[in-house]
C-alpha cells in the first residue's frame, strides 16, 4: 500500500473523483450470520488486501473475507517483514463462503475481474512481490477451475499479453494484524483508500455481474 504509491497519487486522485461521482460509498462488511454447515474457504492474492477484502465481502454467499499472508516460507509473517518483499508471502485473503449460494468458479471469476492478472512484481501503484497475483487451490478440482479460467482469458486476447497469475497449492494462511481487518470501513479518510482502493472497487462493480449482496447509494 505504501511502496511505489506517491508517484501515482495525483493521477489516482483525479480518477477517484470521477469514479465516485454521484455515489455514497459504503464498504462491504462481513455477513453477521453464522457459518453455513458446508462453508468452504478459498484464498486469493491480487495486490493490496484492503481492496481484495471488500471485493469478496460484497458478493452474495460470502460470509467473510479475512486479510492475511500466504504463498511464502517465513513461519512468522507480519506486515512489516512482508512489506520488505523478502518473506515470499503475498497479501492475501481467506474467503469464507457458502457453496450453495456462490460457486468456487464464480469466486475465481470475481478474482480475475477485480485486478490485472498480467502484471508482474506489482499491482497498480503497489510494487513488490508481496503484491503479486496468486490463485491458491486446495484440491484438484479447484486447480482445474483456475487453470481453465486463465486459458479462457489468454484465448480472449483481452490484455494483449499472457496472464501471470501464479497457481499454487495453499500450504499456510496467516491472518494479518487486527488493524488490517475491515481497513477501508474503519479508515474511510485514508488517502490510499480514497484514491486507489475505492476507485478500483467501483471499476470492478461496473464490470462484474455479481451476485452482489450490497448496494451503492446514489446521492
Amino acid at each position: 500500500m505504501r511502496i511505489g504509491f506517491l508517484p501515482f497519487l495525483a493521477l489516482f486522485f483525479l480518477a477517484s473523483c470521477e469514479e465516485r461521482k454521484g455515489f455514497v460509498f459504503k464498504a462491504p462488511l462481513p455477513d453477521s450470520t453464522a457459518p453455513a454447515k458446508n462453508e468452504a474457504v478459498a484464498t486469493f492474492a491480487e495486490g493490496c488486501f484492503w481492496h481484495t477484502e471488500i471485493v469478496f465481502q460484497s458478493l452474495a454467499g460470502v460470509r467473510d473475507a479475512v486479510s492475511g499472508y500466504a504463498g511464502g516460507s517465513n513461519p512468522a509473517p507480519g506486515y512489516e517483514n512482508v512489506s520488505t518483499g523478502s518473506t515470499g508471502h503475498a497479501e492475501s485473503v481467506n474467503v469464507y463462503y457458502d457453496p450453495a449460494k456462490i460457486s468456487f468458479d464464480r469466486l475465481v471469476a470475481a478474482f480475475f475481474a477485480s485486478h490485472d492478472p498480467t502484471q508482474v512484481g506489482h499491482q497498480g501503484p503497489d510494487i513488490g512481490p508481496q503484491y503479486r497475483s496468486i490463485a491458491f487451490y486446495r484440491n484438484d478440482h479447484e486447480k482445474a477451475v483456475i487453470v481453465k479460467a486463465i486459458a479462457a482469458i489468454d484465448a480472449s486476447g483481452k490484455y494483449g499479453k499472457k496472464v501471470a497469475t501464479e497457481v499454487l497449492p495453499l500450504t499456510n494462511f496467516y491472518p494479518a494484524e487486527a488493524v488490517h481487518q475491515e481497513y477501508i470501513a474503519h479508515h474511510p479518510g485514508n488517502i490510499y483508500v480514497n484514491n486507489v482502493s475505492i476507485p478500483d472497487y467501483l471499476k470492478f462493480r461496473q464490470s462484474f455481474a455479481g451476485p452482489f449482496r450490497d448496494t451503492l447509494i446514489r446521492r
